[in-house]
């Protein structure tokens, strides 16, 4: 009576569901329209100690009308020097809801000759959008992680990479960028990543907070919320839904193989058919050991150089291993580990078995 007991309840423990992972709605989606924008500027970066700009003639153009802008005038027939200059490509991201006077990190990377960034100090840089307009000023003091040091013979050391900085703070944001958060009825949630299931998941979670019909699962991707106009109504009401826990589906099976690193990702969802799998290897090696011919003192002969070839094969012992009906990640490791195959062994494997048709779930090989 015990032992049925027991047996019970290991297989009522087998039928229960494995306990899924819950996120929040926040962590596994994004709200459409609230995004961040790219911002792009060309400039100068100025007070570099010998290690900018070479003679470049558009470094040099950017330079006369740089100094053209303050009214000093370069004669045509003057090459001013410019070692301590250095052209530069400035990259940010305004994030969302930035309002004039804030302030976001910038990058600064040469884009001429220069050696290093380090002590110099970019000047007063306009940010545009992809629309062309400007959304920040850039300027301030480059804090560079790298370092570059050469000798006099040609011979350098590069720690890094010294001509990429960054300025904590560098841009001041002069333009607000329109978006449509507080526009229409409703709101939309876009998933990270698409799935069927964790859409629907997610649309159940609202409705059953809010109520039936409120959330709507327009594909794998998008959920469409109904929320208030009142842009204060508005943040506290997606306050409250994106803090929700949702349980997300089930990733699909896949491999992932890497042939360049030899690295190889299996996902626990991958189940394997019946197949049995032979693993031997095949090694030939072939060396080579030169002799010399010495002829006797009275024979008229000459001296000769003879090549002696040694061939050795080693086949390594075959080793089969069977996986049955249902094997899953587990066994396949397990069984990988016994034999000892190496990771290169391993990926031709994995394609025999795909195209055996053994393999439930797709291989991605990169």
């Amino acid at each position: 009576m015990k032992r049925l007991s027991v047996l019970c309840l290991c297989c009522l423990f087998t039928l229960l569901p494995q306990a899924a992972s819950a996120a929040r709605i926040k962590d596994i989606s994004s709200v459409e329209g609230v995004r961040s924008n790219q911002l792009l500027g060309y400039g100068l970066v100025v007070g570099l100690p010998g290690t900018g700009e070479k003679n470049n003639a558009f470094t040099e153009q950017t330079f006369r009308t740089m100094l053209n802008n303050f009214g000093i005038k370069v004669p045509d027939n003057i090459k001013p020097k410019i070692k301590d200059v250095a052209p530069v490509a400035i990259h940010a991201d305004l994030p969302p809801f930035s309002k004039p006077g804030q302030t976001i990190d910038v990058t600064v990377s040469a884009i001429g000759e220069a050696k290093s960034l380090r002590g110099g100090t970019l000047l007063q840089t306009f940010l545009k959008g992809l629309d062309g307009r400007v959304y920040a000023v850039a300027q301030g003091s480059l804090v560079v992680g790298g370092l570059g040091a050469e000798g006099a013979d040609g011979s350098k050391v590069v720690i890094n990479t010294p001509t990429v900085g960054r300025i904590a703070n560098g841009a001041t944001v002069e333009r607000e960028v329109p978006n449509s958060f507080s526009q229409g009825d409703t709101i939309t949630f876009n998933l990270n990543r698409s799935d069927f299931t964790t859409a629907r998941r997610l649309a159940d979670s609202i409705n059953n907070l809010v109520g039936p019909n409120t959330a709507q699962a327009l594909d794998a991707t998008s959920v469409k919320v109904f929320a208030p106009r009142d842009p204060g109504q508005r943040v506290a009401y997606l306050a409250t839904i994106e803090n929700l826990e949702v349980d997300p589906g089930a990733e699909a099976a896949k491999i992932i193989v890497n042939s360049r690193t030899g690295t190889i990702v299996i996902g626990s969802q991958v189940r394997l058919k019946p197949a049995a799998i032979s693993h031997g290897g095949l090694t030939v090696t072939i060396a080579e050991n030169q002799q010399v011919s010495q002829p006797n003192p009275l024979a008229g002969g000459d001296t000769a150089v003879t090549n002696n070839s040694t061939i050795n094969v080693q086949q390594e012992d075959g080793r089969m291993f069977k996986l049955d009906t249902g094997a899953t990640l587990d066994d396949l490791v397990r069984a990988v580990n016994q034999v000892g195959i190496a990771p290169g062994d391993l990926m031709a494997i994995l394609e025999a078995l795909q195209q055996a048709g053994a393999i439930e779930g797709q291989l991605v090989i990169l």
